[in-house]
């Protein structure tokens, strides 16, 4: 297996916009569910704001992925068992997270009826840290692997 480069402006891109969906999602109301609630136009955002940055999250570390290992890993669940198999991410809580990231994404995807305005009023005010983390993580990790 061959280790390539890693595409700076993937990295770059990704990590941008999942920094753009974080600062706008944490410039939703929080203060109490009912003001989150109170305007309908809300829940729709932030599960939008919330599936653009966890899909940018993924691309990002199927790129890391595919480019230190020669891995093609499509499935979420499978890609963060990887990421932490690879020392990608390196912190065992956030690949902890890292699945349950993949899980809400299909959720998202697949079952988006089921995502309701008070479950995602609770990832804005208790989630986006780890989500937060997770980049760095990546970030970190791009870093060491640029040098490498």
């Amino acid at each position: 297996m061959t280790r390539e480069a890693i595409d700076l402006k993937v990295v770059g891109d990704s990590l941008e916009l999942i920094a753009t969906s974080l600062r706008d999602l944490r410039a939703l109301p929080q203060s109490s569910l009912a003001e989150f609630l109170a305007d309908r136009r809300n829940p729709p955002a932030a599960e939008s704001l919330l599936r653009r940055a966890i899909q940018a999250f993924f691309d990002l570390l199927r790129h890391l992925v595919a480019k230190t290992s020669g891995r093609g890993v499509l499935e979420s669940k499978e890609l963060a068992r990887v990421a932490v198999e690879e020392d990608l991410i390196r912190d065992p809580h956030l690949g902890d997270v890292t699945r349950q990231i993949a899980g809400f994404r299909n959720r998202l995807v697949h079952f988006y009826q089921e995502v309701t305005g008070e479950e995602l009023y609770s990832i804005l005010r208790s989630d986006l840290e780890d989500f937060e983390k997770l980049a760095a993580e990546l970030r970190e990790a791009a870093g060491r692997l640029r040098g490498a």
